[in-house]
Order: C-alpha cells, then structure tokens, then sequence
C-alpha cells in the first residue's frame, strides 16, 4: 500500500476541481479525501483498484469522475451499475447530496467496502445492493443509469434497461467509444449524444456516450 499524503492529494484534488465546471464546498472534498484514503486502505486486501498511487488514484478515478458531474445536473435517481469501488457512484454522491444514488455490483467484497463508504461518509443518499443488475427490481425506477468502463454498450443496456424510468437515460462512461460498439445497440436505444471528456492532469481518451430509447425504432 502506497503512502497517503493527504496534504500532497488535497492540492492536486483542489487545483483538479478548479479546472472543472464545479463548484464544490470544503467539506465535500474533505468527504471526497476520505473516500480516497479508504479506497487506498482496503485496496491492498479487497484490490478493489489496479491503481495502487494515490496520486493516480486522484487523476484516474476522483477527478476523472468529477469530469462526469455536469452531464447529471438534471438527474434525482441514479443507479451505478457494476459500482465496483464506488467509481462514479460516490463521486456522484458526494457531489450532489441533492441526489439518490443507488449502487449496484454482484460482488460481495466490494458491495461491503461501499457499506463501509456509507457509513463512514454519512452519505444518507447512497442504496447498496449485491446482485446482478437483471435480477434488481425497485418501485421507483431510475431517471439515469451510468457505468463506467462496465461492460460492452449493448450489454449495459440490455442487462438493465428494465429499471430506466420512461424517458430517462444512460450515461456510459468510457475511454473510447468504438462505433461499432455504439452501431450494434439494440432497438430501441440509440447514442442521442457522445461528449468529450478533458480530465484535469490526464492526457488520455475520455468520452461520455448518452443513451436513449428512439420512440421511431421498431422492436422485434
């Protein structure tokens, strides 16, 4: 386990946010320093990341969230599918305690570091569940559905499209976004939007692929 400096993160988290479009209070990234030193702390039994530097950790999982934050600025009910270690769902949570954020991954260690994410961070918005996104069922579905580097587009959606609420969506976060990976999605979905991500301090391909149902396609 590699050393975490919490006054050497801190000053990259903080010059990170100020080169994105957020505007977040001191004590979330005090919450969003906390989560980190976690991660890094039960990383080396869980390996819930292949990132072992917290210094990475805060360029390729905490800032290139936050990147995501703007694209959920009209969403109240959220389900991370496949959270693993709270990537973006935390984040997410942290960012807008105005928010519902449901977590959801089939294994169990990493389900329990997420309790303990809870718990620790008080974060009364976050749901976590242990099971496959296909058997989940709630009474209230979820106005957008994200992910990030999950599974296969098509899968994504048709693993969980049952819990999009009508007129919701998908956001996908991906590094590349293959078009044959976004030609082959399933009626009625269709890519209405692919943005470009620029993630502070990370010279890498980001993108954000949003999904919709087409009201025009026709379903076999």
């Amino acid at each position: 386990m590699k050393v975490f400096n919490r006054e050497v993160v801190a000053d990259v988290l903080k010059q990170g946010i100020k080169q994105l479009p957020l505007q977040l209070s001191e004590e979330q990234v005090e919450k969003l320093l906390d989560y980190l030193a976690l991660l890094n702390k039960w990383n080396s039994v869980y390996n819930l990341t292949s990132v072992r530097d917290p210094m990475e950790m805060v360029k390729l999982h905490l800032l290139d969230s936050l990147a995501a934050v703007p694209a959920f600025a009209g969403a109240s009910n959220v389900l991370d599918v496949g959270a693993g270690g709270g990537l973006p769902g935390v984040v997410l949570a942290i960012s807008r305690p105005d928010m519902k954020l449901s977590m959801i991954d089939t294994v169990h260690k990493k389900t329990a570091f997420l309790n303990q994410v809870k718990a620790e961070l008080e974060l009364g918005n976050v749901t976590v569940y242990t099971k496959k996104v296909q058997e989940l069922e709630v009474k209230t579905k979820f106005d957008v559905i994200t992910s990030r580097a999950f599974a296969d587009l098509s899968d994504f959606v048709n693993w969980s499209g049952h819990l999009l609420a009508e007129g919701g969506q998908f956001i996908a976060l991906k590094g590349t976004a293959p078009a044959e990976e976004r030609e082959r999605l399933p009626a009625p979905w269709k890519v209405q939007k692919l943005e470009p991500l620029a993630v502070p301090g990370l010279d890498a391909e980001r993108h954000l692929v949003f999904i919709q149902a087409d009201e025009n396609a026709e379903t076999v």
